[in-house]
C-alpha cells in the first residue's frame, strides 16, 4: 500500500470527522428524519469507526470510480452494473446483456489498480426496472435502520448492497457479527430473497485492536467469503 505521509494522524482526522458527524446527526434527529442521517453523515462518519485503514478507504473509493468509468466507456448504458469495493475486494451486481459481457466486465474490473479480488454477481438479462430499484433502496434502508443499536456490531462495520431483492453484506467482521448481520438482513423485509455474505473474518481480539489504534493497523489477509 502506498504511504499517505501527507495526511494528518488518523486519530486527529477521526476526531474532527466525528464532531462534524454528530453535529449533522443531531440536526437530522431534531428534524425527525433518521433515514437522511445516513446520507448526511456520509463518508466522515464511516471513516470514524471504519476497520479499514484510511489508505484502504481511499483506495476503495478510487476503485469504484475507475471501474465504473471503464465499464461505462466500454459498454455505455446498455448494461446496469454496480461496483462496490470494500477492503479492495470488489462486488459486481446488476444486469448485463450476455455471459460474454459479464466476463469482460469482471476482467476490466480486475485490471484496476489495487483490486485484490472480484466477486461477480451480475445477472444476464434486461436492466432492472425503476420500481425494482426503488424496492431495493427501501430494503437497504430498512436493513440499515435495524442495524442500529443491535448490540453486537456497529452499523459502520458492514456495507449493504441490495439488487433484485438480494441483500449483499460486505465488511471486515467477526463470525458473531456476521451471523447477527445475516439474521437481521434476512428478516428486515418480506421482499428479501436471500442474503449473500462477502465478508473477511477477524478475531474478537483483532476487532477490538483495530477500533482502538490509529492508522498503523494492517490490512486483512483473509479472503472474502465465497457467496
Amino acid at each position: 500500500m502506498k504511504p499517505y505521509a501527507t495526511l494528518p494522524p488518523l486519530f486527529s482526522v477521526r476526531r474532527a470527522l466525528l464532531a462534524g458527524a454528530f453535529a449533522i446527526a443531531g440536526i437530522t434527529l431534531l428534524q425527525g428524519c433518521i433515514p437522511v442521517m445516513f446520507a448526511g453523515v456520509g463518508a466522515g462518519a464511516l471513516m470514524v469507526s471504519d476497520r479499514r485503514t484510511t489508505g484502504t478507504y481511499v483506495d476503495d473509493e478510487a476503485i469504484e470510480q475507475k471501474a465504473s468509468n471503464l465499464i461505462s466507456q466500454n459498454f455505455g448504458t446498455a448494461n446496469h452494473v454496480n461496483v462496490t469495493s470494500y477492503n479492495r475486494n470488489v462486488l459486481l451486481t446488476g444486469e448485463v446483456q450476455d455471459e460474454q459481457v459479464k466476463a469482460e466486465v469482471q476482467r476490466l474490473t480486475g485490471t484496476v489498480a489495487n483490486v485484490n479480488a472480484v466477486v461477480n454477481e451480475l445477472n444476464v438479462g434486461p436492466p432492472s426496472s425503476f420500481s425494482s430499484r426503488t424496492s431495493d433502496t427501501v430494503i437497504t434502508g430498512r436493513v440499515k435502520a435495524r442495524f442500529l443499536n443491535n448490540g453486537v456490531f456497529s452499523p459502520n462495520h458492514i456495507k449493504i448492497v441490495t439488487e433484485a431483492g438480494v441483500v449483499f453484506l460486505l465488511g471486515v467482521v467477526t463470525h458473531a457479527e456476521a451471523e447477527k448481520a445475516t439474521e437481521i438482513a434476512s428478516t428486515s423485509d418480506s421482499s428479501v430473497k436471500r442474503v449473500v455474505r462477502v465478508f473477511e473474518y477477524i478475531s474478537e481480539k483483532d476487532a477490538k485492536t483495530r477500533e482502538s489504534r490509529d492508522d498503523t493497523n494492517t490490512d486483512s489477509n483473509s479472503p472474502p467469503e465465497a457467496p
